[in-house]
């Protein structure tokens, strides 16, 4: 099940909030032959490597080929072990495997938090939007802060991808536009840890004092090509805390003009399920006013398709491209930028608006 190999630091690239970067030889085993790839070590859980160092590898990326996870995964310096870190906290995240951690979550005991999270009734209408990829966050934020630039915005990392935040380079990019990041679930690494949505969701509002909340799960999408087989239902299930918890949902629509896959060509499958589907409460569902001429027929046929208990709503989408143009990240989904795949990111960004517009009403 994992590809174990031991390998050696050569190099440290470089790093970014949580994470090093580093050039690995890695050694031969029997029948293959030593290679040398791109390491990637979490800080906090093995410490920061150095030249010289020798490791510990899971390799299962490297030998698949994963695009967004390329990277021999440190899983220890067995030689030069980080120091024990003691102090409150009992929440495990990643739990019952080898690299469980243990965190302090805002509803635990221990928390300073916790009086504040437990007190907490009603999100009292902030918008919450929903998005199924991680990619979507960026593009949200642009909409957000286009439309109200000194709104207060907390990204909610749901663990259908990547479990470490740090893995995520937009985070580190993005910080400084986002009021806290909230780690749920069996995620973990962001300003605060949560033990579920519903739990994230209070916490980026009465601890992060956020205006808006985006969800989505990390980088890393898990898809099978089946109806119910992709880990974006989360976003349907998000609609739904959201809902319970006195929120606005608003469900970011995954539109592609640049996917060669049918069922992810218009609106995407995962959208039509996540939100046709599994969110059972209503949410606003924002449409692009700019859609590509080749396929606007088939997106309005799509969206007719989604429960009347969604209310849609065409949004002025002028200036958003600008903004996403000006973010400090490279903006990506599945490889495809801005250029291969407008309509996915101005789709994105349309929510991001709404939401914006929803907050400035709520002032």
């Amino acid at each position: 099940m994992i590809r174990w190999r031991y390998g050696t630091v050569t190099g440290v690239r470089g790093g970014w909030r949580g994470c090093t970067e580093l050039e690995v030889d890695v050694e031969a085993r029997e029948g293959e032959d030593a290679f040398s790839c791109r390491g990637l070590a979490y800080d906090e859980l093995v410490g920061v490597p150095e030249v010289g160092d020798r490791l510990l590898l899971n390799c299962n990326a490297i030998a698949k080929g994963l695009g967004t996870g390329g990277y021999a995964l440190v899983v220890a310096v067995p030689d030069r072990l980080p120091a024990d870190v003691e102090g409150p906290g009992h929440i495990v995240k990643a739990r019952y495997t080898p690299m469980q951690a243990m965190r302090l979550a805002v509803d635990e005991d221990d928390s300073p938090n916790r009086a504040a999270v437990e007190a907490c009734e009603s999100l009292e209408g902030m918008p919450v939007v929903v998005a199924d990829l991680h990619s979507a966050l960026a593009p949200v934020l642009a909409g957000i802060h286009s439309t109200a630039p000194e709104a207060k915005v907390a990204y909610v990392m749901t663990d259908g991808g990547a479990l470490p935040a740090w893995f995520s380079r937009q985070l580190d990019q993005l910080s400084d536009r986002l009021c806290t990041v909230v780690t749920a679930g069996q995620c973990f690494g962001g300003d605060l840890e949560a033990t579920n949505v519903h739990n994230a969701l209070i916490a980026a509002r009465v601890v992060g004092g956020a205006d808006i909340a985006i969800v989505a799960q990390g980088p890393g999408n898990l898809g099978t090509g089946t109806v119910w087989g992709f880990s974006g239902t989360a976003a349907g299930e998000a609609v739904n805390a959201a809902s319970v918890l006195g929120g606005r949902p608003v469900a970011s629509l995954r539109i592609s003009e640049g996917d060669a896959r049918e069922r992810h060509r218009g609106v995407s499958h995962h959208s039509m399920t996540a939100y046709g589907k599994v969110a059972l409460a209503a949410a606003d569902v924002p449409v692009p006013d700019e859609l590509p001429a080749d396929l606007e027929g088939k997106i309005r046929s799509q969206l007719e398709e989604l429960p009347e208990r969604h209310r849609q709503i065409e949004i002025d989408c002028s200036g958003l491209v600008e903004a996403m143009e000006a973010l400090p990240v490279k903006l990506s989904t599945m490889g495809r930028g801005l250029d291969r795949d407008r309509v996915y990111f101005v789709a994105a960004a349309a929510a991001g608006r709404h939401a914006a517009q929803m907050a400035k009403r709520r002032d």
